[in-house]
């Protein structure tokens, strides 16, 4: 087979693939492996640019007896860490004195690492926020069950805490089921009609007994016309449930939040409402900013376990919003409060 022969072939090839003959040399990079593996690489000894143990032994082992293998090889695409599943095949009759070369195709799996990563992480986070008010609610039935038996002021003071623990433990199911359904129903756009202006005026009522038990006062800045969105109006109202009730038990003595419309918004390149939710609070640090969507991330997650939450309230909003293609910024300086904006096209 000629040069040029082998050349195409690879060319052919959708990925990152290389040969190596048994001179244990590249005869053939195709564009894809160049732009991994580095320019200028055929010709060159393998063990000068796969440096890593397992891709090393593999080609070796699959030179040597002609035996398929499978390797992994990690690199940085200059963003992030790569992985990358190598699948290696013999192929008889080509290379130095027809001898036979390895065929060693790349495949990037970092996306599926990832995912795998984040399920692990999801399920460890789970086990830990239902553990502890289970290992809680245990202790206090131990106890109750012994010295605390017959003492009814320490039973109903034990009682009033592993009710608050089941509780906890009930919101975190909920918001699990929750975050499922959003999560599946992120692909279908809703389609009904919600008029904000009423929805937000109903949200802040409902929440008006929360904001005077802490003493914060709530307003809402809307205009006068209603402001009309496509979206599903029960996600909408978790949505701005949420980020208000955050700001009423986070923020500082007041919360504003303000409903406004344009003809063009360049954060979703078309017609959309904007509200935004904005406290006079302590303000979050910017290091904590990029991560608040994630599942089980607490700026202060002391503050939040007394608060009673279960760290999945704003990957819930991301996804409702997400479902709905638009978009939440967040916006916070220590001492200067926060504003959380959810744009919603029209």
């Amino acid at each position: 087979m000629t040069t040029e022969l082998i050349d195409g072939f690879l060319a052919a090839i959708p990925r990152p693939a290389v040969l190596v003959d048994q001179t244990e040399r590249f005869i053939a990079v195709n564009a894809e492996a160049a732009t991994l593996l580095g320019q200028g690489v055929k010709g060159r000894h393998f063990a000068t640019i796969l440096r890593q143990p397992s891709v090393a032994t593999a080609i070796e082992g699959c030179l040597r007896d002609r035996e398929s293998r499978i390797a992994r090889h990690l690199a940085n695409d200059g963003a992030q860490d790569t992985t990358f599943a190598v699948t290696l095949r013999y192929v008889p009759g080509i290379g130095a004195v027809g001898g036979g070369a390895v065929l060693a195709c790349f495949d990037d799996v970092t996306e599926r690492e990832q995912a795998g990563q984040m399920r692990r992480d999801f399920v460890a986070n789970v086990s830990h926020e239902l553990r502890t008010p289970l290992t809680a609610l245990i202790g206090f039935i131990d106890t109750l069950r012994g010295p605390a038996k017959n003492d009814a002021p320490a039973r109903d003071r034990f009682l009033s805490i592993m009710e608050g623990e089941a509780s906890r433990m009930n919101r975190l199911v909920g918001d699990l089921l929750s975050l499922n359904r959003v999560e599946s129903e992120e692909r279908v756009r809703p389609k009904e009609k919600v008029d904000l202006t009423g929805h937000l005026a109903s949200t802040l009522k409902t929440l008006l007994p929360v904001a005077e038990a802490r003493g914060v006062a709530v307003k809402l800045d809307a205009p006068q016309e209603g402001i009309t969105v496509t979206g599903d109006a029960d996600q909408l109202r978790q949505v701005f449930l949420n980020l208000v009730e955050n700001a009423v038990k986070y923020g500082g003595d007041e919360v504003q939040v303000v409903l406004s419309f344009s003809g063009r918004d360049p954060a979703v390149r078309a017609p959309a409402a904007r509200v935004q939710v904005i406290d006079n609070g302590p303000g979050i640090d910017p290091v904590h900013l990029p991560r608040l969507t994630e599942r089980f991330y607490r700026a202060d997650s002391h503050r939040s376990r007394e608060m009673g939450g279960t760290g999945l309230g704003l990957a819930i909003v991301k996804h409702i919003i997400n479902r709905h293609r638009g978009r939440l910024r967040v916006e916070s300086e220590l001492g200067q409060g926060s504003v959380f904006t959810v744009i919603l096209p029209e």
